[in-house]
């Protein structure tokens, strides 16, 4: 194992019954990084991060954290990591600073309550029980609580899931200086934008392993100088587009209304794409030359079917 590692997972194995939901992953976390945890509905990332959180037993492998073993040395583990779960944690009727305030108590050395309950913009409902908070301020109580110990390791899941886009700027901020200040942070999160702006090291986790593993610029690698992207609207005739064309031009709506064409990418393709939407009545809401994104490897290496 990596001694610099603040998370060494080897050949974990979980199983639930008959199903296998993780299958012999490897992940590695270097200490004092961000490590982005993507992947579709039950890939096994959720099972992965709770092994490490000591919430599940794993079947086979070895999991450390911080160098200790989650389920039996849980106890010298907890009071260094803090844990956002994706749902849950809170009592229902309990009000939110004094939730807050509680989990403070747990540990040695607390950040101040109040300072925290006002960055995270929670002052104004301090009073109100947990099952009468919006879903983004239940998000950000929770987030609060996993960092009001101070943690030298954080795991959040979906982070920013249901938060307004001032308080996902805010997290974001957060996130960056707990990496500025030697922390580490592992999240999962569906949102592909958060990870490449986040992110040192992005793991893409599928049916049960990581099938993909780099920094966000080195998985995005490859076909940006040769990829034309342009917004429309849905279920355009692709096959009528390929044929003015040029031979080796490859056309896939990506979303519906989002278009991606491969090939190369000169002023005479530029040209010939806007003739086409011009002949077809179609009014591109943008077009431009871009390079190959995170979502597009997410794409690209898992499928583009609806997991459930």
């Amino acid at each position: 194992m990596q001694t610099d590692a603040a998370v060494e997972v080897v050949g974990l194995v979980k199983r639930y019954g008959s199903k296998t939901a993780v299958d012999g992953l490897d992940l590695s976390v270097a200490t004092g990084t961000v490590t982005a945890v993507l992947g579709p509905n039950g890939a096994g990332k959720t099972t992965t991060i709770e092994t490490c959180e000591g919430y599940r037993r794993p079947d086979g492998g070895t999991v450390r954290v911080l160098g200790l073993d989650p389920v039996t040395q849980g106890a010298a583990l907890r009071p260094r990591i803090g844990v956002m779960l994706q749902s849950g944690g809170v009592y229902p009727g309990v009000r939110a600073e004094e939730m807050l305030r509680h989990t403070a108590r747990l540990y040695a050395h607390p950040v101040d309550v109040d300072l925290l309950a006002d960055r995270l913009g929670l002052g104004s409902c301090g009073r109100t029980p947990y099952r009468r908070l919006s879903g983004g301020q239940q998000q950000r109580l929770s987030l609060a609580m996993a960092l009001v110990g101070r943690p030298e390791l954080l795991f959040l899941d979906e982070p920013t899931a249901g938060l307004d886009p001032q308080a996902r700027q805010a997290t974001w901020e957060l996130v960056r200086e707990l990496r500025a200040d030697g922390a580490t942070v592992v999240l999962t999160t569906h949102q592909m934008d958060e990870a490449e702006q986040l992110a040192d090291d992005v793991a893409i986790v599928d049916r049960g392993r990581v099938i993909a593993r780099g920094s966000p610029e080195a998985l995005c690698e490859g076909g940006a100088e040769n990829t034309l992207r342009f917004t429309g609207r849905p279920g355009l005739d692709l096959l009528a587009l390929c044929k003015a064309l040029p031979a080796d031009a490859v056309a896939v709506e990506m979303t519906p209304g989002s278009y991606r064409i491969e090939g190369k990418v000169d002023p005479q393709m530029l040209a010939t794409v806007a003739s086409w939407c011009a002949q077809h009545g179609v009014l591109p809401d943008r077009i431009a030359v871009e390079r190959r994104t995170l979502e597009d490897v997410f794409l690209e290496l898992t499928g583009r079917e609806l997991r459930g």
